[in-house]
């Protein structure tokens, strides 16, 4: 394979005598390789810290540190560099120790030029094959990445993925991600600090960014000269900056940006066209999730909407819907449910008494209802669940609104279902709703205090609730609603 081919390969010749460093970096120059060169390991070092090599040819035995001790910190320092060894007759066993040890290949001295070419063009080829394999691990990596992106609702989710990949994969030292505030502006949303970097790396210009990509829709790539305009003031200086847009369309959502701060650590094409394919992804599964949180937040709105005119058509029930989503919440915490689950159980228990807007009686009536008032009443349930029936999204919020009514014996409506075939979501809103309307004023009477509601609760656990529920509530309840007065929370005494 021809030194063009290599895209100008930099070796490192390492070697106590002048005369052969001479040698060897006049030849590899002519070959077409960028050849630099150090009399030691410990120079060598100081060179593999300030620049990227492909390749190491080092002498075996040289004062300060020789070619094992170089071998093995080169290892830290320039993993991805190819090592070969040179050696006398007399250390063969050491070089091939060496070739143990990490070593691509040695060369005997005295040696010809054109063995020493040979050496490092093969040595090279080794290094382009590696590095197609972890630009094909890297690939695969990158599909994996891709999906979940675009498979998240989540705009938590979708930023974590995108600071992770660029610090695993595109291996920067910081990687800051920014959002348009929807209102012209554009903020730092998240950032990402590599792991052993120390120092304040100074905050990044949204300015130069934005007026950057407002005139290009391409990637930033700048060295160290041009990526200063771009970090205010860091005590390390930065040493190569790659950046992408995060774009819908002609929108600039915001974009993504990668630095570096360590020397051989600088970024090239294949950085940027990886940033590119996993920021492209990013930027539609970032409005997909935002869209998302408006659609929640609207559906939030119109069950709390829905709650509060509930409860406006009865005076004696005002805050009763709010005040079972807290104890229907309450108890789901203390279930060790998951947190969506926790959701809609609040959600639902909002929405539990939304039938009685179809019920025609008079539920402020003074006395007691008659059987027909009693039967028509009970129809909420129903009437709740026709209600939600034709919207979509309300569905996951149907079997507690439908079933609170039934019971852990079976005596319940409008099903008569019992024990665990009656929905969780069911089961706990039960035990919500009824402590919450003994210990509220009705208009047939005046609130129960919350010892006689307490009381009420464990005496019908196992018969209307389910007992391990129905203990669940009221083990916690006393500190529960302490903690709510604290808050300056409203409920009964």
């Amino acid at each position: 394979m021809s030194a063009r081919q290599q895209d100008r390969a930099r070796v490192l010749v390492v070697d106590d005598e002048k005369f052969i460093r001479d040698i060897l970096a006049d030849f590899l120059g002519m070959e077409g390789y960028i050849v630099r060169t150090a009399e030691d390991g410990v120079a060598a070092l100081s060179e593999l810290s300030n620049a990227h090599y492909d390749l190491i040819i080092s002498d075996l035995k040289m004062p300060r540190m020789g070619g094992i001790e170089l071998l093995d910190a080169a290892g830290t320092v320039a993993p991805n560099a190819v090592t070969v060894i040179m050696t006398g007759f007399g250390t063969v066993e050491t070089a091939i120790d060496a070739m143990k040890r990490g070593a691509y290949d040695y060369i005997l001295k005295p040696f010809k030029v054109e063995e020493v070419i040979r050496v490092v063009e093969r040595g090279l080829e080794k290094q382009r094959l590696m590095a197609e394999n972890l630009r094909l691990r890297e690939a695969l990596s990158l599909h994996k990445v891709s999906e979940a992106i675009a498979a998240s609702l989540s705009l938590e989710e979708v930023l974590d993925t995108l600071g992770h990949t660029a610090l695993d994969e595109v291996k920067g030292d910081l990687v800051s991600t920014w959002l348009d505030d929807n209102e012209g502006g554009y903020f730092e949303r998240q950032r990402r600090i590599g792991a052993g970097i120390e120092g304040k790396l100074g905050e990044l210009s949204s300015e130069a960014f934005v007026s950057f990509f407002q005139e290009s829709p391409f990637v930033l790539e700048h060295g160290p000269r041009g990526a200063r305009f771009f970090l205010e003031q860091p005590e390390r200086p930065l040493i190569s900056l790659v950046s992408v847009p995060l774009r819908m369309k002609r929108r600039l959502l915001g974009w993504i940006a990668v630095a570096s701060v360590t020397k051989t650590k600088r970024f090239n094409d294949g950085h940027r066209k990886l940033l590119s394919i996993v920021g492209s992804r990013a930027a539609a599964a970032i409005e997909n999730a935002r869209l998302y949180e408006d659609l929640r937040a609207t559906f939030q709105q119109t069950i709390e909407g829905l709650a509060k005119a509930i409860d406006k058509m009865d005076r004696y029930t005002s805050g009763h819907s709010e005040r079972v989503a807290l104890y229907a919440t309450y108890l789901a915490v203390r279930l060790g449910l998951a947190e969506d689950t926790v959701i809609l159980i609040r959600q639902s228990a909002l929405m539990h008494d939304v039938g009685k807007i179809g019920c025609v009686i008079n539920l402020n009536k003074p006395g007691k209802l008659t059987d027909d008032e009693y039967e028509t009443f009970k129809r909420h349930t129903v009437y709740g669940r026709d209600i939600l029936e034709p919207i979509k999204f309300l569905h996951p919020l149907i079997p507690g609104v439908h079933l609170h009514h039934e019971r852990w014996d079976g005596r319940g409506y409008p099903l008569r279902i019992k024990g665990n075939d009656v929905p969780l979501m069911a089961r706990i809103i039960a035990v919500a709703d009824t402590y919450d309307a003994m210990t509220s004023d009705r208009a047939y009477r005046a609130a129960l205090p919350h010892e006689v509601a307490f009381d009420e609760i464990e005496r019908c656990s196992g018969s209307q609730f389910d007992p391990e529920i129905a203990a669940l509530f009221n083990e916690g309840l006393d500190a529960f609603r302490e903690d709510l007065k604290s808050k300056g929370t409203k409920i009964p005494d």
